[in-house]
């Protein structure tokens, strides 16, 4: 019968590495964490507490300061793995995992799988004639000693390197070893990782010349299960699931491709962005499900492959179940519409002071509109507004809200009219500002209307013109004929702005009150 020991190096949200040790071992397997010794120490005493009563989790009896490409990441795996082989003796299998993994599958399927070939799963290539490597260091990482991290100290990394090199300091790889490299997320039978600790024990040889080669994760284990165990009884491949961009920086995956996971030939997925929350959920109730099947199609990286070339054609594959389904009948987009940006954002900042309505600014006008990572689609305005529809329903999910507020300037009456056409109930909250004419020549500068050598004459019909433009999008919005249209006025009166407040947002007057007498709401 098969149980699983997740060996799980993470160093950072507590509550996240909580859940998923619940979620692991509510179906019986097993979890020893190694949390790393740079993290607060607060954070770590959470975990302890909130896990103190599972006999199902063990943690590592030393933490370590871990960096990437280090021998600290394969210190602290080890230290992990000891603990799990000491803890849990029905253990028939050890799986190494991160905090951004996620299960693909049901326990149920995991044990079967694992249970169907009495093999390891271990990505482990020729490290020489693989080109495992696509750029970079290969022979450098071995024959030279690293002593510091290269991405904290790069300074000290590469003068040591260059010093080694000069001075033909280099060393010879331990003459029994095939070198070996791979993904570090493996799965590996108790036979396998109880032969891998005697090694360790008894080659101590082998572990100071590991210890300072560059990114050892992805050669020591590697190497010591293809020294160890029979080459027929390794399957060099990882059971989880995970990709790499053109420039060698891990996909995220996000709110949309839970299906896609799904159908992969692997057991966990990593990474999963933080902000697909829904993904999360979903992917969380997966793994104690029972009697569930999976259609096994493997086309992820085939299809990441496709799609990140048509995107640099600037061709479309094909519209997203949202775009063409809408926000969803049970949200509620509030647009605060006005044409002094600084006016609708004061209110924003009120808004989100005295309500949990989630609200962002000119997120169709300005770059830096303080958007979450959603993927790429925020990455630039005029993505976001060709993609407006699945930004606002990817902003949605992120704040796990039914009702947010968005701004948009006066201008953009197709926009509204837009949202104002999705199944979402849309609410419009004009503000009216009194408007001068020195805001009028700034905004005109801002455009690029106004030069500084135009004449008197000249700004003066410009500023006129403006005026009379800003006029006609007051009067566009009150012709669309919008149902929920309010209205915020400079020169109201407080009583009717806080009417005007309350309707919109659909809040007590008490509170709309306060928002409307938010200290210099109406300021330039």
């Amino acid at each position: 019968m098969v149980q699983i020991a997740y060996i799980l190096l993470c160093h950072k949200d507590p509550d996240a590495i909580i859940a998923q040790a619940r979620r692991l071992t509510a179906v019986g397997d097993c979890l020893s964490i190694h949390f790393d010794a740079s993290a607060p120490a607060a954070a770590f005493e959470k975990i302890r507490a909130a896990l103190a009563d599972n006999g199902n989790v063990t943690f590592a009896a030393r933490r370590l300061k871990c960096g990437w490409g280090e021998w600290s990441l394969v210190a602290a795996t080890l230290e992990a793995v000891k603990s799990a082989v000491s803890a849990f003796p029905a253990a028939t299998h050890f799986y190494m995992l991160s905090g951004d993994c996620m299960p693909i599958k049901s326990a149920e399927y995991a044990h079967a799988f694992l249970a169907a070939e009495d093999v390891d799963y271990i990505e482990s290539f020729d490290y020489f004639e693989s080109g495992w490597i696509k750029t970079g260091f290969v022979e450098e990482r071995l024959i030279y000693r690293h002593f510091f991290n290269e991405r904290e100290r790069s300074r000290l990394f590469y003068t040591s390197f260059e010093l080694q090199k000069r001075l033909g300091l280099k060393r010879a790889i331990p003459e029994d070893l095939k070198m070996m490299i791979g993904s570090q997320w493996w799965c590996l039978r108790r036979s396998t990782v109880e032969a891998v600790l005697e090694f360790c024990r008894e080659r101590r040889d082998v572990i100071r010349f590991f210890s300072t080669t560059w990114i050892p994760d992805e050669t020591f284990f590697q190497t010591a299960v293809r020294h160890l165990v029979a080459r027929e009884e390794i399957r060099p491949r990882t059971l989880t699931f995970l990709m790499f961009s053109d420039y060698g920086m891990p996909v995220n995956f996000y709110n949309d491709q839970h299906d896609l996971l799904l159908s992969q030939d692997a057991l966990f997925a990593r990474k999963i962005s933080p902000e697909a929350k829904e993904l999360k959920t979903r992917l969380g109730q997966l793994y104690s499900a029972t009697g569930e099947t999976f259609q096994i199609s493997n086309e992820g990286r085939n299809l990441f492959r496709y799609l990140t070339g048509q995107g640099r054609k600037g061709l479309r594959f094909a519209p997203r179940f949202w775009e063409s389904g809408g926000l969803g009948r049970d949200k509620e987009l509030l647009l605060i519409v006005c044409k002094k940006w600084h006016v609708a954002k004061r209110l924003v900042e009120a808004i989100r002071r005295h309500t949990e309505i989630p609200a962002v600014g000119y997120l169709f006008n300005e770059r830096d509109a303080g958007l979450p990572d959603l993927g790429g689609i925020e990455s630039d305005v005029e993505k976001r507004a060709r993609h407006r529809r699945v930004l606002v329903s990817m902003l949605f999910g992120y704040h796990q809200s039914n009702k947010m507020a968005i701004c948009l300037d006066s201008s953009m009456i197709e926009m509204m009219q837009d949202f104002d056409g999705d199944r979402a109930t849309v609410r419009m909250l004009e503000i009216q500002c009194d408007i001068d004419d020195f805001f009028l020549a700034g905004h005109a500068s801002r455009i690029g209307l106004a030069g500084e050598g135009r004449s008197h004459d000249s700004m003066s019909e410009l500023l006129a013109t403006l005026r009379r433009d800003f006029a006609k999008e007051s009067d566009k919005i009150r012709d669309a004929g919008f149902e929920h249209l309010h209205v915020l006025r400079q020169e109201a009166t407080e009583r009717e702005n806080t009417l005007s407040l309350s309707a919109f947002l659909s809040i007590p007057e008490e509170t709309a009150r306060q928002i409307a007498l938010t200290d210099h709401l109406f300021d330039d």
